[in-house]
């Protein structure tokens, strides 16, 4: 391409005044006038090649001076811009420049002169031709990275210069007869395929200590990392470390920072955030974030400095995301987190001696942004300590109070109002990991004073302008939620101390409470952080009642009246998506631990018919609410009376408790693989309930202590679930089961056998897996083996006699159904013979007559054939008789 890309040649042999130039105006050549010829007019009158060949000489002092006059002159010539076809030639002439420039000065201006045109629009005659030498393009702007080598300060700015002009194109005053410009987006995207972004960022280290340089080529790489594709290659030149490096140079006016700031952000938007973060956790690359930040922090007094201080603030905050970034080792961890706290606590520390806040919009930003990196270093178990010693839990602390008026006067009550749930959300996350600081600042207490604000009368009205705020304006929901929230991370750590110091306080009363206050406000309109707000005020009152019988006595009557409702729940708003599927969870979670194992809340909540709503529930077949619901009935059916109620229970179509349960079963072999044929028999007699997953299990030998499958199973599955509330509602006498339940039931009532086979079975595999046992062993693990085969053996005995039996009462009610039908078409068909007859004797006389004779000898032969000698004789023609019979 190369080649093609030179000029043509002149026609004629006439010399001309120096070697790069062209034919003489009286050259034959140009006597051949059409039209490509007068279009190429410009660009015959210098041979590229010649002034190749001439640079690559070198000896006298006349020759540098043609080669630079020769120069001069390919730059006048291009000065309306460089034709994409002679691109190739431009660059080689531009190597050979840069390389007499180091001994010869004197080709520095010509050398950035030539670097201006790369500046200008691209010159095609034809459209194909920007796709056509689009590898030379690219690899000559690439050359122009590669050029930043040359000792020359005044090439690098060039250089530069003519990269931000990319971004920033303008037209030539006049253009290339029979050309026209490239599209202003080509110099971009050629840049991009030739990996011009790559080479400036190594180029950094060769401009190390030029501050001018250093400026100009970051501005090319703020320019330049608009694009994602630039931005991946300058990842992979580490560029993110080496410009947090030069962060903390010196630099007067400030562009330093902000460009290299800038750069950084682009590259965090382009590309992979966690490549980045990585090349800036270095301890060095901290160190110096550190110091830069500190220096914006203490000396900053402009608008810009303050925005490129939170800019910082925010980097910083990726970076204590990143456990392996030494944030703690480096000292910055420190300096934020007492930066943060300073202002509450009123304590002197040197970190932030001198420091004033000025309550400005960019002072209320960075603190939001301390509080955020405060709970992300609450994540860090290592900056426990930093936490403690710097008072960060007093701090968060001040704003868990009645909002009523603002705690710092400067800062606006919305702002203030944010900044207070901001700190309340923090305290969530730091709470759990300081917990003697938590107890001993009193933070239960404040707590509950908080909320019992939250539920009150005062007057307040809440802006809910802030991500906290939301579905707090006009009110005091947002502070409730994250109150709760800060209680719900610190009874979950299940602390001992934590949550009697909450139940001396009459907390179990209060929450009861604010249960209540929600409930009613749900009433009113339901929204999600209402919702949230009650499933986060029944699990706090699930950790404090369970396994204490006088904290469920407590609760009983009145949380009981409450849970009710939840139960009754339509189930239609399960699937609403505002929550009201994990407010059930916490609804029968807070069942189980309050009222199971007190027989006072245990009879309450029986009387209130809460048995028949846990089946109403159950009968709703939902898997995610089987497994809790089943568990809390095993439970329950420990008091005489549940069984009572499951008994009397009837779901829709008269459905029982019992038939309930073996369609539950079924569905959960279904789902668990387990195989039976289409009527529910046993199909595998060996291994009548093992699931699909078990039977896939290799055998692994596994210690004593550690559960095998079989024994997983049964903690995963309903199965056992079920199993229990049959022992209790009993196996026989049980209404309203179908044939097909009585062969499952078969099953369920010999599932405990079928387990301690399944247990043996392992044992055994396990044993031969090992090593082989002795004679005894084995023919005692054998019998074993044929007793739970047996078992099974009997089960679908007893399955096929009940589906016979099934099927002899099938054939039986047929029969009769048969015998019916016949019965009815017997007398059906009399009743017609009979009609015909009757037609038939009023329509035709003869017949009549021969009814007649028929008639009279039926009653001649009924008549007693012995004469009575005694007594008259009637006759029994009755006269002028017209009827006919």
């Amino acid at each position: 391409m190369a080649s093609l890309a030179a000029a043509e040649p002149p026609a004629s042999g006439a010399a001309s005044r120096s070697p790069g130039l062209g034919p003489s105006r009286s050259g034959g050549e140009r006597r051949r006038s059409t039209p490509d010829a007068a279009q190429d007019t410009q660009l015959r009158s210098v041979d590229l090649d010649h002034v190749i060949k001439l640079l690559e000489d070198s000896g006298s002092v006349d020759l540098e001076k043609e080669q630079l006059k020769t120069l001069k002159k390919v730059v006048k010539h291009f000065e309306n811009g460089l034709p994409l076809k002679n691109m190739a030639q431009i660059t080689e002439i531009l190597n050979l420049c840069a390389e007499k420039i180091n001994e010869q000065e004197a080709f520095t201006e010509p050398l950035c002169e030539l670097i201006k045109l790369f500046g200008l629009p691209f010159q095609k005659k034809r459209s194909s031709d920007e796709v056509n030498y689009s590898v030379e393009v690219s690899q000559s702007i690439a050359q122009l990275g590669y050029l930043m080598r040359v000792p020359s300060s005044q090439v690098k700015i060039q250089i530069c210069k003519c990269i931000v002009s990319f971004y920033n194109m303008e037209l030539p005053g006049k253009l290339l007869s029979g050309y026209q410009p490239t599209s202003a987006s080509y110099k971009i995207h050629m840049a991009e395929v030739g990996g011009l972004a790559e080479t400036l960022v190594l180029s950094l280290a060769l401009v190390e200590n030029q501050l001018t340089e250093k400026l100009w080529v970051l501005k090319a790489l703020q320019h330049l990392s608009i694009s994602g594709r630039n931005c991946r290659l300058m990842v992979k030149a580490q560029a993110a470390s080496r410009l947090c490096l030069y962060l903390n140079g010196a630099d007067p006016s400030g562009q330093l920072v902000f460009r290299s700031s800038d750069i950084l952000w682009n590259l965090l938007e382009n590309t992979s955030k966690e490549e980045v973060v990585n090349q800036l956790s270095s301890l060095e690359c901290v160190h110096a974030l550190k110091e830069v930040f500190a220096d914006l922090l203490m000396r900053g007094f402009q608008h810009s400095d303050y925005q490129l201080r939170n800019d910082l603030l925010v980097i910083a905050t990726l970076l204590a995301e990143n456990s392996a970034a030494p944030m703690i080792e480096s000292g910055f961890a420190e300096l934020l987190i007492v930066l943060a706290t300073f202002t509450e606590v009123k304590l002197p520390n040197p970190l932030v001696k001198g420091f004033k806040l000025t309550y400005s919009y960019e002072d209320f930003e960075m603190k939001k942004l301390l509080f955020n990196i405060i709970g992300i270093l609450s994540k860090d178990p290592s900056a426990a300590q930093l936490l403690s010693e710097n008072h960060v839990m007093p701090a968060l602390l001040y704003y868990v109070k009645p909002n009523q008026k603002p705690g710092f006067h400067d800062w606006s009550a919305a702002q203030y109002e944010e900044l207070q749930l901001h700190a309340i959300s923090v305290l969530a996350s730091v709470a759990p990991v300081l917990v003697d600081k938590y107890l001993s600042c009193q933070a239960n207490t404040l707590l509950l004073v908080f909320l019992e604000w939250c539920i009150g009368q005062d007057p307040f009205f809440g802006h809910g302008n802030s991500f906290h705020g939301t579905g707090g304006r006009g009110n005091k929901l947002a502070q409730m939620r994250y109150g709760l929230r800060v209680l719900r991370f610190a009874v979950s750590l299940y602390d001992d101390a934590v949550n009697i110091n909450l139940c001396d306080q009459g907390a179990i009363s209060q929450l009861l409470d604010i249960l209540k206050y929600a409930a009613n406000k749900s009433k009113e309109k339901e929204s999600t952080i209402l919702l949230e707000v009650q499933a986060d005020t029944l699990f706090i009152l699930s950790v404090l009642c369970e396994n204490d019988l006088h904290r469920k006595e407590l609760f009983s009557c009145e949380g009981i009246a409450i849970l009710i409702p939840f139960f009754k729940m339509d189930p239609k708003k399960l699937y609403s998506g505002l929550g009201h599927n994990g407010l059930l969870f916490s609804a029968l979670d807070c069942l189980w631990s309050c009222v199971i194992g007190c027989y006072i809340a245990e009879d309450y909540f029986i009387e209130k018919q809460g048995i028949f709503l846990l089946l109403d529930l159950l009968a709703l077949r939902e898997k995610n609410l089987s497994n809790i619901i089943l568990g809390i009935l095993v439970e329950f059916c420990d008091n005489p009376k549940t069984t009572l109620h499951m008994s009397i229970w009837r779901g829709k179509r008269d459905q029982t408790a019992a038939n309930l349960l073996i369609q539950l079963w079924r569905e959960e072999e279904l789902d668990l693989g387990v195989k039976r044929d289409r009527y529910g028999v046993i199909v595998d007699i060996r291994r009548p309930i093992a699931t699909s997953f078990q039977k896939q299990q290799k055998v692994i030998p596994v210690p004593a202590n550690c559960p095998s499958f079989a024994i997983m199973e049964i903690s995963e599955s309903i199965r056992a679930k079920i199993y229990s509330l049959f022992c209790k509602l009993g196996f026989e006498n049980l209404p309203g089961l179908s044939t097909k339940d009585f062969v499952t039931l078969a099953i369920i009532q010999r599932y405990i056998d079928f387990k301690v086979g399944e247990v043996w079975s392992e044992i055994y595999a396990e044993i031969k897996e090992e090593f082989r046992p002795i004679t005894s062993d084995e023919r005692t693990l054998e019998a074993i083996s044929k007793v739970s085969e047996n078992t099974g053996r009997t089960v679908v005995d007893l399955q096929t006699e009940v589906l016979k039996s099934q099927h002899h009462h099938k054939i039986q009610e047929e029969e009769k159904t048969y015998k019916e039908i016949q019965a009815t078409c017997t007398q059906r068909e009399l009743i017609n013979k009979s009609w015909e007859n009757f037609l038939t004797r009023t329509s035709n006389f003869e017949a009549l007559k021969k009814a007649k004779r028929l008639q009279e000898r039926a009653i001649e032969a009924c008549r007693s054939k012995v004469k009575v000698q005694n007594g008259p004789l009637y006759s029994t023609d009755i006269k002028n008789l017209q009827t006919t019979v």
